[in-house]
């Protein structure tokens, strides 16, 4: 009797959790730090996937029909824009999705790079702002009953946004400026560049795509002597034998991992927004010290 009891309180939690479920926003973020962001804002009222999950490149991405799947399915799909999703056109047509289209950096003025929108504008707090405003009033819109809830939430996460900002501009005033520069490989920090202060230079010569040669190397050695940069960040550098020249030859430090296009797993050092962001000042920081 006790164990008939037992499956029928387990059948009715069961039952219970499939209709919450049920009752939830289904959502499509076109990547891992969008999804984060609708996670934040929708709380429990919503349930959210990424096309491009964490560790993932949207750059280089390329859809499945399981995507298209996801798409048809959802109420509500958020994109970046600024041309970041240049495969999302062709993916919303094949999905015949009638839902409506969100796209988070409405309201930011996209920086230009080589005649081309910089889509990178979530590396500013400040902008990862007018992204929560825009997801806010993209859910109460589909979802016009969780209005209080997604508003509740939205103001609890901008105030963590404010405090991030403020953390991130407290850490940068303690380095000198003169330090306040880095080479890297990343050409995603254009945005966290104009916030901040810190100037993110390309290495000369070198491509993202492939791994820097002895030659490559020895421009940059030459690159940080005469601008006299005090760090280097080259995630495409498996030799340790390189890196230990650089750091030889120069007196720079070379730094570990910026991340900049996706989060990581929930092990990892950046499964969230915030994560991310206070990954990447801690590791500027602490190679831009004195």
């Amino acid at each position: 009797m006790r164990r008939l009891i037992g499956l029928i309180c387990l059948a009715l939690v069961m039952t219970t959790s499939a209709a919450r479920a049920e009752g939830r926003v289904n959502v499509v973020a076109s990547f891992s730090i969008l999804a984060d962001m609708v996670r934040n804002v929708g709380g429990n009222r919503v349930e959210v996937a990424a096309l491009v999950g964490p560790d993932g490149d949207a750059h280089v991405y390329a859809p499945t029909p399981a995507d298209a799947k996801k798409i048809a399915d959802a109420r509500l799909l958020v994109v970046n824009g600024f041309g970041f999703e240049g495969w999302m056109p062709r993916l919303l047509q094949a999905s015949g999705s009638k839902a409506p289209v969100t796209v988070a950096t409405r309201g930011i003025t996209a920086r230009q790079v080589g005649g081309h929108e910089d889509p990178h504008a979530w590396q500013s707090a400040v902008n990862a702002k007018i992204y929560v405003g825009n997801i806010r009033d993209a859910l109460i819109a589909v979802a016009p009953g969780d209005a209080a809830v997604f508003r509740a939430n939205a103001e609890a996460y901008l105030a963590k946004l404010d405090a991030l900002d403020r953390e991130v501009r407290e850490a940068v005033a303690k380095i000198p400026e003169a330090r306040r520069k880095v080479i890297s490989t990343h050409g995603a920090f254009g945005y966290f560049a104009d916030a901040y202060g810190i100037k993110f230079i390309a290495p000369l010569g070198v491509s993202t795509d492939s791994e820097p040669s002895a030659r490559d190397i020895a421009e940059i050695i030459t690159q940080i002597r005469v601008a006299k940069i005090p760090a280097v960040f080259l995630e495409n550098i498996s030799d340790p034998r390189l890196i230990e020249r650089i750091a030889a030859e120069t007196g720079a430090k070379v730094g570990g991992s910026l991340y900049s296009d996706s989060l990581t797993g929930e092990k990892g050092d950046a499964p969230t927004y915030i994560d991310m962001v206070r990954h990447n000042i801690k590791a500027l920081t602490s190679a831009l010290a004195d």
